[in-house]
C-alpha cells in the first residue's frame, strides 16, 4: 500500500515540477522594460540583428532625455495637485501663476511630443516598408505620422 502512494506522490512532484520548469522558461518577455519592448518589437516586426541593434541604439540614446522629461512630468502633476489643494483650502487662485503653470506644461507636452515624434520616425528608417506599415498599425504614437512614416 505504501508503494502505490508513495509512486503517486513522486508522479505529483516530478508533474507539478516540470510543469513550473515549461512555464517559467516560455514565460514572455515582460514589456514594461526597455529591453523588453525592444524584444517585442524585434519579435513582431521581424527585425534583423543590425536593424534591432539600431533601434535599440536609438532607443538608449532618446532614454536620458525622456527620463528627464518624465520627471519633469511627475514635478508638473505634483504642481498642479498643490495648486488644487489651495484652490480647495482657501478658496482662491493666483491666476497669474497658474497661466505660468500652464504655458510650462503647455511646452512640456510639446517637447514630450517632438522628442517621441523624432524616436518613431528615426526608427521607422530604419525599418522596410512593409515593416513600418506593421509598426505604424502596432504602435498607437506612429499613427499621425502615416503620411511622413509610408512615404
Amino acid at each position: 500500500m505504501k508503494r502505490p502512494v508513495l509512486i503517486l506522490l513522486l508522479g505529483l512532484a516530478v508533474g507539478t515540477a516540470t510543469h513550473l520548469a515549461y512555464f517559467q522558461h516560455r514565460e514572455p518577455i515582460g514589456t514594461d522594460t526597455l529591453e523588453g519592448q525592444l524584444a517585442w518589437m524585434r519579435t513582431e516586426l521581424g527585425l534583423t540583428d543590425s536593424q534591432f541593434a539600431r533601434i535599440k541604439e536609438l532607443h538608449q540614446a532618446s532614454r536620458p532625455r525622456l527620463q528627464a522629461m518624465s520627471a519633469q512630468v511627475a514635478l508638473m502633476q505634483a504642481e498642479f495637485a498643490e495648486f488644487e489643494r489651495t484652490r480647495q483650502t482657501t478658496d482662491r487662485v493666483d491666476f497669474l501663476e497658474f497661466a505660468r503653470f500652464v504655458e510650462t506644461r503647455r511646452d512640456l507636452n510639446q517637447r514630450c511630443l517632438d522628442t517621441t515624434r523624432q524616436l518613431v520616425l528615426a526608427s521607422a528608417e530604419v525599418m522596410t516598408p512593409a515593416q513600418r506599415r506593421q509598426f505604424v498599425r502596432i504602435v498607437p504614437t506612429a499613427e499621425p505620422l502615416v503620411e511622413t512614416l509610408l512615404n
